[in-house]
């Protein structure tokens, strides 16, 4: 099944909901990082939830989801853009991607557990002016209740997340998500619809491993609100790591210091944390990069 959100609203019943398949989304980070199947969980859950707030970005901004945390997993890491076709870019790691936890007394994965008490952060970058950034303390390391918790406190929408990833030793399986939003303006009836929704649909991942599409998924949640401006959106892991870049962070270590690794090392190799693509430079390049400085 192809990876695909689609976003929607339901202005008479006062909510927006967005959902979206991410499953190979999350196969390639999963190969990419050789990922645990608890660590696909988590990092999947971040990349999914990433993509699905994604459809909100303009031009050239980005978003940025860091969860911190005193588990095994160390911190995952999550980060968004708009492609130049219009689909969602997103790419993401974790800290420690071989840890692993026990399953959960109710046998799923221990995503709380592997990622430990800490925050997370979220940080909106523009093309003009600052970034926004918003950080929340972790309600339960699950991420999808840690993200509708900075919705609500940070962003003042209280909203409705839920996200999943069905993997095992072999591979993940399936993976996708859903948020529903209350719109401004509107009451009480649009918060509790949403709650009593998400609270009574299967589960995500289940729903998909069944065959349910983005559109099964955001009518899962929606019910029988009458829904309006349906939008699809095409999501991809992008990762924005370019040679140049590389040799502009191997400029900040100084003159010295690259005249002696030309010197000490015939090549130089440095590894993209977000995707694993490693680009090597010649000593003549580590020597022409010092001559620069």
């Amino acid at each position: 099944m192809t990876d695909q959100i689609i976003s929607a609203s339901s202005p008479e019943d006062g909510f927006a909901i967005v959902a979206g398949i991410t499953t190979n989304l999350v196969i390639q980070a999963q190969a990419r990082h050789a990922l645990s199947p608890t660590a696909s969980a988590a990092v999947g859950r971040l990349m999914t939830g990433g993509a699905l707030l994604g459809v909100s970005l303009k031009g050239k901004e980005r978003l940025s989801l860091q969860v911190a945390g005193a588990g095994c997993l160390r911190g995952v890491v999550a980060d968004v853009m708009l492609m130049t076709d219009g689909s969602v870019g997103v790419r993401g790691y974790a800290k420690n991607p071989g840890a692993e936890v026990p399953l959960n007394p109710r046998g799923k994965f221990d995503v709380g557990a592997a990622v430990g008490k800490g925050h997370m952060q979220v940080t909106r970058s523009y093309e003009v002016g600052q970034p926004y950034v918003g950080v929340v303390p972790l309600v339960s390391g699950e991420i999808g209740d840690d993200l509708a918790s900075y919705l609500a406190n940070s962003q003042q929408i209280p909203s409705v997340v839920a996200l999943g990833v069905l993997a095992n030793p072999s591979g993940v399986i399936a993976a996708g998500g859903v948020i529903g939003q209350v719109l401004p303006g509107a009451g009480e009836r649009a918060v509790a619809h949403l709650e009593h929704a998400v609270a009574s649909m299967s589960p995500v991942t289940q729903q998909i491993a069944n065959g349910a599409g983005a559109a099964d998924l955001l009518a899962s949640l929606a019910g029988d609100a009458k829904i309006k401006h349906q939008r699809v959106i095409g999501v991809q892991f992008a990762c924005r790591c370019t040679k140049s870049k590389v040799e502009i962070a191997l400029l900040g270590l100084g003159r010295d210091e690259l005249l002696k690794l030309a010197d000490e090392q015939v090549r130089t190799e440095a590894t993209c944390e977000f995707c694993k693509k490693t680009y090597v430079l010649s000593s003549n390049e580590v020597n022409a990069l010092a001559a620069r400085l």
